[in-house]
């Protein structure tokens, strides 16, 4: 056996302090949980998966927080399958997603990136947007190409390049949808990597489109299933619902050596002092070698974890995995009287940081007996443009878009139906062109908020829907849910990115630098995860 190998068995294990139990906390925890480490995860909530939730409604397992993943990269799938979960995948149901408009509903275009067409002139771009905005969209195609620098506003590239129907009618409600946010707030860059490149290589906005939809098949796509081809094109699920990947990440994380806790609030990680006397958390037990457990103890820590109750806990690597607001809190109070390291220090650049607040996301699902809902009238959800006399800004019919949740449901009774609708738009209010009984749905009684799903599904549906047919209800919300693509985003995770990567034993991940969604938050907890363990290689093979 090698020397540096000799010696990594022999040194004791790293201790890895994960912050946050979400998808990214978690994946990064089972990663790291391996021979040589010890890792243990702390979520502040009574449970484990951030925005990945699940409740039971009727009978039939609902999940209330992401219910789906993009198939982009593969990273998800390959997670699944190492879990034993691979032969679980499923495919949502090709039909398409609709988008409803003012004045009528009409089915969502196809061949488009974010609601922008590849194809202006196709039968689908004219029935939403009429001949006179799509024969405006198709000027993009005559329209020089900026020689110097590229439009970094997504609203006004595509108002400038397309007009102002496209904006209104097709892309504002898949950005909306996907980032809970106006287009004019999003940088092109974050909401549609390489599209500024595309366009000036093909000369056309359109044309832009169509080859980075083609160079990403078979996994085209963005963010959202309402944002390609046909809904859930570029999307899978898990029979059982997404939850299960967190269940089962736990249990794997476990029998990995993990330990995982839940209701337990970190107020502070601070870089201890050379002559820090800190308790590991290891008593000595007739198992466990006296001798052994004092020397780790004696250890010295880098860093220490203080809990809201008082218990502080030793870390070799701590990694954040928490919300933004959350981590950036802990990342500033680390840099507080550091101005002695020169790499903490560095960390004092975030308290300038403006990072942008989420919108708050509500949703309501809602389980129905309404056997008209069988012919799924509007495929497998819809997609709302401002001044739709609705609130909701997007409805997912979930037993219509998931072939195995529809065989649970109807178990329960014939006809039995899964409606997820979706609020919180910026800005949200009369004054926006969203009636109802205030601007925010967070100030409606559960009462309220269950009439006015049942209301706007009904409208959107086309179907007349009782509070009689209703088996089923949840409220579920999401307070700064959705990171944004906003304009400067790219420059703040950078900065943030680059202030850590400066300090050895500390890491973060999460989907507010990673970028929306599971196909996101994997990957970048992968790395993290990667990062973690080539510390340990490299502190030991520097020592010589």
């Amino acid at each position: 056996m090698s020397e540096p190998l000799d010696r990594a068995l022999a040194e004791p294990d790293t201790r890895i302090a994960v912050i946050g139990g979400g998808v990214a906390g978690l994946v990064a925890a089972r990663e790291c949980a391996r021979p040589g480490f010890r890792v243990m995860v702390l979520e502040s909530s009574d449970r484990l998966g951030g925005t990945v939730a699940r409740t039971t409604l009727a009978g039939v397992p609902i999940d209330t927080g992401a219910e789906s993943f993009a198939t982009r990269g593969g990273h998800v799938a390959a997670l699944l399958t190492e879990l034993g979960l691979g032969d679980e995948i499923e495919s949502p149901n090709p039909a398409g997603a609709w988008l409803q408009l003012p004045d009528r509903a009409v089915p969502l275009p196809g061949g488009s990136l974010l609601g922008v067409p590849g194809s202006p002139l196709a039968r689908d771009v004219i029935a939403a947007i009429g001949w006179r905005g799509a024969v405006r969209a198709y000027l993009d195609r005559l329209m020089p190409v900026m020689k110097i620098g590229h439009e970094q506003n997504f609203g006004r590239l595509v108002r400038r390049r397309m007009g102002a129907a496209v904006l209104d009618k097709l892309v504002a409600p898949v950005t909306t949808g996907v980032y809970s946010a106006d287009p004019d707030e999003l940088e092109v860059g974050a909401a549609a990597p390489g599209l500024n490149q595309a366009l000036t290589r093909t000369g056309s906005l359109s044309g832009a489109v169509t080859e980075l939809r083609t160079a990403a098949k078979p996994d085209a796509g963005t963010a959202s299933s309402m944002a390609g081809d046909k809904a859930g094109a570029a999307v899978a699920g898990l029979r059982g619902g997404i939850f299960r990947l967190i269940e089962t990440l736990e249990a794997d994380a476990r029998a990995r050596g993990a330990e995982v806790r839940t209701g337990v609030r970190v107020t502070a990680i601070t870089r201890a002092a050379d002559d820090a006397d800190v308790a590991t958390g290891v008593e000595p037990t007739d198992e466990i070698d006296v001798e052994s457990t004092n020397a780790e103890r004696d250890r010295a820590a880098p860093w220490q974890v203080e809990l809201a109750e008082g218990e502080v806990l030793a870390a070799d690597v701590v990694l954040l995995a928490t919300p933004a607001a959350e981590a950036l809190e802990l990342l500033r109070g680390a840099s507080a009287g550091a101005a002695d390291a020169a790499d903490l220090g560095g960390l004092a650049v975030l308290a300038d940081l403006d990072w942008p607040h989420g919108t708050p996301v509500e949703l309501a699902t809602l389980v129905l007996d309404a056997p008209a809902l069988d012919a799924a009238p509007r495929g497998s959800g819809m997609l709302v443009a401002a001044g739709a006399n609705v609130r909701a800004k997007a409805l997912t019919h979930t037993t219509a878009k998931w072939p195995w949740l529809a065989e649970r449901a109807v178990q329960g009774a014939p006809g039995r139906h899964v409606v997820r609708l979706s609020y919180g738009r910026v800005g949200q209010g009369q004054d926006q062109g969203y009636p109802g009984q205030g601007a925010q749905t967070a100030e409606l009684t559960d009462a309220e908020f269950r009439e006015l799903a049942l209301r706007d599904a009904a409208a959107l549906l086309n179907i007349p829907l009782q509070a009689s047919m209703l088996v089923g209800f949840a409220r579920t919300r999401w307070v700064s849910a959705l990171p944004h693509a906003v304009i400067g985003q790219r420059d703040r995770v950078a900065a943030v990115r680059s202030a850590v990567g400066a300090v050895d034993g500390l890491e973060v991940t999460g989907s507010w630098l990673a970028g929306t969604g599971l196909a996101s938050v994997v990957p970048d907890a992968k790395e993290a995860a990667a990062r973690i363990r080539g510390l340990r290689w490299r502190l030991l093979t520097e020592e010589d």
